[in-house]
């Protein structure tokens, strides 16, 4: 059926549901903000200086905050959109409902066959928060972090509590604040929060400081909340000049899962905190064995990791997952990395993604995995990790 909420000439046939024979949880999907994510959120002194949709004389909508403007509503919402040129949705009604309204969101779920899904945040907030931990008022950005917190919470996970994994967000830039939201947070179902890959390159204390972030990774232990590290919440690598910026940043994705996945494990806090739970989000696993390999060699050749009581290797494959889109290449490294340390990703509704085709490419690429296998990868690792149910017939059988 045609969704007539959709314009002809920007979106593709509307699909049909495909054939579900893999139950899938993606532990890496995106909610774009809608307009009203902070209406009446904000205590009454700030809520006229939330951030609010304007609508600009060429035709766009953008966010405004703290008088930075926010050139794009739904960054990289492309998903059901017709290749062209400009890609890019200048605004809500360019995009498919589904990126910012969560019925249709779950619509959308039902048609690609996936079970539930890990949201992280989008254009306003920065994929960690850092818009706000960063805002110059920080009364105003901790009211933000609040505020957003509750609209997922009531907005997305409340709604559809079975489908939703939900994440949240702290005010990373002062301990005591970000710990008392990641307990407030948790003591309300969320299993999960948002952190930058690279806290220094955005304005953080870098993670060598234990002042700042002993206290709050302690909450996330205490509180059995999992960290979770996207790719580009540290605003990416240095471009060259005159370099293809979005094609160079995107080809490295791996590459920035690899600096930082190696630096959260040589700040000693997987080490000293052994039940932490760090989740890395869109570098795929191609690089996950070779990290493993070199974190052996300088155990057993270079003498570089002397100091440890625990092999590096083997507190990477206890302390962090990994999730990736399909890898199709590497994915028989499984055994290296754990198969129990791997989920899937569909990247909704981001160019990287695969909706609405996700059962089909997991078929295609991932056919000659065993069905035990499959299950962990699919749905049993991220269910177990986020603590999140499962239905009550897992496939394939």
């Amino acid at each position: 059926m045609a969704n007539p909420d959709l314009r002809e000439d920007l979106f593709l046939p509307e699909p049909l549901p495909r054939e579900v024979k893999y139950t899938v949880i993606s532990v890496d999907d995106h909610v774009v903000e809608p307009p009203d994510t902070f209406e009446g959120r904000l205590p009454a002194h700030l809520q006229d200086r939330a951030p609010k949709v304007h609508d600009t004389p060429q035709g766009k909508q953008i966010w405004v905050f703290e008088d930075e403007l926010y050139t794009q509503a739904g960054m990289n919402a492309i998903a059901g959109r017709r290749p062209s040129s400009n890609p890019e949705p200048a605004r809500f009604d360019e995009m498919r409902p589904s990126c910012y309204d969560v019925d249709a969101r779950v619509h959308d779920m039902d048609i690609n066959g996936v079970w539930a899904a890990v949201n992280f945040p989008s254009m306003i907030t920065g994929f960690c928060g850092r818009v706000f931990f960063n805002a110059k008022d920080p009364e105003l950005g901790q009211a933000c972090i609040r505020a957003w917190n509750d609209w997922i919470y009531e907005e997305w996970y409340s709604k559809h509590p079975t489908r939703i994994i939900p994440l949240g967000i702290a005010f990373l830039s002062d301990p005591e604040v970000a710990v008392a939201e990641i307990h407030r947070n948790a003591e309300r179902g969320f299993t999960g929060i948002s952190m930058p890959e690279r806290p220094h390159n955005i304005g953080l204390p870098n993670l060598w400081d234990r002042d700042h972030w002993d206290p709050i990774i302690r909450a996330c232990v205490e509180t059995d909340t999992v960290v979770s590290l996207h790719v580009g919440s540290s605003m990416g690598f240095q471009i060259p000049p005159g370099s293809p910026s979005i094609v160079l940043g995107a080809t490295l994705f791996g590459q920035l899962s690899l600096t930082s996945c190696a630096e959260w494990l040589w700040s000693g806090f997987p080490k000293d905190y052994p039940t932490l739970k760090i989740a890395m989000s869109e570098g795929g696993i191609g690089w996950v064995a070779m990290l493993l390999d070199r974190l052996d060699n300088l155990v057993d050749r270079s003498g570089y990791a002397d100091g440890w009581d625990e092999r590096p290797a083997d507190v990477v494959k206890r302390n962090f997952s990994f999730c990736t889109i399909d890898d199709p290449s590497t994915i028989d490294t499984r055994h290296r990395i754990g198969v129990e340390n791997i989920m899937v990703e569909t990247d909704f509704p981001h160019g990287d993604g695969t909706w609405p085709d996700t059962q089909l490419v997991i078929e295609k690429l991932w056919g000659h995995i065993p069905d035990d296998e499959l299950r962990m990868m699919c749905c049993e690792n991220a269910a177990k990790l986020y603590r999140h149910p499962l239905p009550d017939v897992v496939l394939p059988r």
